[in-house]
């Protein structure tokens, strides 16, 4: 979709002060609805003229009745097209354009997407990939330069390494509107040369810097901000989200961590207003979610069910996240704006009744009008380079006796170093029934792709293994399991398919979620890649030893995440992105 060009075409603008002024007719008028005024926080009726891709009035409710087409929205609201200001299309495991086919008849408009994974997989070419994947979507989406290839340098070996010169390159683009989450926060606080050129290149773009600065405060906390980054997703607590707010971040209040919205919605009531630096975001939701939940409308309904007011929830997704992004054209349903606009049933379980981009209807009772957009992609099909993998790859090899020492990573996420003193039998370390091997092999053809071990603990007693290429942020292949054969046998599996996700038991491989594009992404119709994910769910509930909020199948992906505190498994050991320490196995 395109910019404001479109919006500034003499002849449009003729046609709509015409229609404006009752001197023609609108093209399409919503009748007998509630406008959601976002900026006044008023709720009153209204009809809703459109032209073109224009909103060419909003006047009292009956006074007009001139148009090619009316609908009828008597008891609905009216409101702006959400506006997802974070999110990551890759999580979702489908093209852009399958995603726009599901997002779009839920109300998501816009969306601002960091193709960080794609980048990390096929670098600079893969981002090129992306910008061509968005067009003639009947989702707008504004793309982000990927700021850390890899995330964390001298920890993890990705499939591409952009510094400031693929910056510069990357903001050139027309179609890339910033920098994308800055997750090297280390290295912006060393004042790195590789992240001062970085950072440098998108101030002096005048684009966007976004930040990640997640466990950052106090001095921290201003000097990322100092350093020119201006908003941050990473959010814990309520408190949290306070400090960031008040340090001059935008905050994008990111629903992928429910437990987090119910402290963030009370704190945010402590404020005397809703701040205007408060917008929405997804980050990433899997396929299955998307599908049954939803993205952006699944967390203003959530919002709104922990507290916040709906009006408050809507401002965010939508004005607040418009004046985030620069886009003067979006964001509140009045005349002279773009045409991107919802009709829901009500504010609490916000159903969509008709969805609207640009003055074309593109979504009605939550099924797209525009079923199949963009084009088949059959490119990056090739990225799993790893050889066959045996058992063997998988044990823990020591010339200690009797016992060892071995460095172990402590729960998920939360991550914590400790020191397991194990048994070792013929040179081989063994695992009590209670702690995991996690392997990771680099698969991206720039180093050997030999796995590196760690051991985890607190992830419970699993009797099989799950492997996966949605790994943040380098993606390489992970395999997570206590029986080696299983292990052995999922990550074959996915070196077969071209990546994705796999669970074996023994060495029966029990389910395989096929992802060939990067080995992140299918470009089958996301019902397709949904049911095949949630199989591959069920059947790792067999396997593996789940408890939430923190144990599960969603802390995977994110077990490698180097950038972040505390230490992760990677393909070169164990790092820590609070610190930059990389060490081995063994204490």
């Amino acid at each position: 979709m395109t910019g404001t060009q479109d919006l500034n075409d003499t002849a449009l603008r003729d046609r709509a002060v015409a229609a404006a002024t009752g001197r023609a007719s609108f093209d399409v008028l919503l009748c007998g609805g509630t406008v959601v005024d976002v900026a006044t926080g008023e709720l009153r009726p209204a009809d809703v003229g459109l032209v073109g891709a224009l909103i060419a009035s909003v006047h009292p409710s009956g006074s007009r009745a001139d148009a090619t087409r009316v609908i009828d929205v008597s008891g609905r609201f009216v409101a702006p097209g959400l506006i997802d200001t974070h999110m990551h299309i890759e999580s979702s495991m489908t093209t852009p354009r399958r995603y726009a086919e599901v997002v779009v008849p839920q109300g998501t408009t816009t969306v601002v997407w960091d193709p960080h994974e794609v980048g990390n997989v096929a670098g600079l070419a893969g981002i090129a990939w992306a910008m061509d994947a968005i067009r003639d979507l009947p989702l707008r989406v504004l793309a982000l330069a990927p700021s850390c290839v890899p995330s964390a340098p001298g920890l993890e070996v990705g499939g591409a390494v952009f510094g400031a010169e693929e910056m510069a390159h990357m903001l050139a683009m027309p179609e890339i509107c910033g920098v994308a989450e800055v997750m090297d926060m280390r290295g912006v606080l060393d004042r790195s040369r590789k992240m001062r050129g970085i950072v440098g290149e998108g101030l002096a773009s005048g684009k966007l810097v976004c930040g990640h600065a997640r466990g950052l405060g106090g001095a921290d906390l201003q000097g990322y901000a100092a350093a020119g980054v201006t908003s941050d997703h990473e959010i814990t607590s309520g408190e949290d989200v306070l400090a960031k707010l008040r340090a001059g971040l935008t905050v994008e209040l990111r629903g992928s961590h429910d437990y987090v919205l119910p402290g963030v919605v009370e704190a945010l009531g402590t404020l005397p207003h809703l701040p205007q630096t408060v917008t929405i975001c997804t980050d990433d939701v899997f396929p299955d979610d998307l599908i049954l939940r939803g993205g952006m409308v699944d967390v203003v309904r959530r919002l709104v069910g922990h507290g916040m007011p709906a009006l408050d929830a809507l401002r965010a997704a939508t004005l607040n996240a418009a004046g985030r992004i620069g886009r003067s054209d979006l964001g509140l349903v009045a005349a002279g704006r773009r045409a991107d606009l919802i009709v829901i049933e009500d504010l609490t379980r916000f159903r969509m009744a008709h969805v609207f981009a640009s003055g074309r209807e593109v979504g009605r009772d939550g099924v797209a009008l525009d079923r199949v957009c963009g084009k088949t992609e059959t490119r990056f099909t090739d990225s799993v380079k790893v050889p066959d993998l045996v058992p063997g790859d998988f044990v823990l090899r020591t010339t200690a006796t009797g016992r060892v020492a071995v460095n172990t990573v402590f729960r998920p996420r939360f991550t914590e170093l400790r020191v397991q003193d194990l048994p070792v039998e013929d040179g081989c370390v063994l695992l009590p029934p209670d702690k995991l091997m996690m392997a990771v092999i680099h698969r991206h053809g720039q180093r050997a792709a030999v796995p590196s071990l760690g051991v985890l603990d607190d992830w419970g007693c699993w009797t099989g293994a799950i492997a996966t290429t949605v790994a943040h942020d380098s993606h390489n292949l992970c395999v997570f399991g206590h029986d080696p054969v299983a292990m052995a046998a999922a990550a074959n599996a996915l070196r077969d398919c071209g990546g994705g996700m796999a669970v074996a038991q023994g060495d029966r491989v029990l389910a395989v979620l096929p992802l060939p594009v990067c080995g992140l992404l299918s470009d089958a119709p996301a019902e397709r890649t949904a049911d095949a994910l949630v199989r591959l769910r069920a059947a790792a509930e067999e396997v593996a030893d789940w408890a939430p909020p923190l144990r599960t199948f969603k802390a995977l992906v994110g077990a490698s995440l180097a950038c972040n505190p505390g230490p992760r498994v990677t393909d070169l050991g164990i790092g820590d992105g609070a610190t930059g320490a990389l060490i081995g196995p063994f204490a």
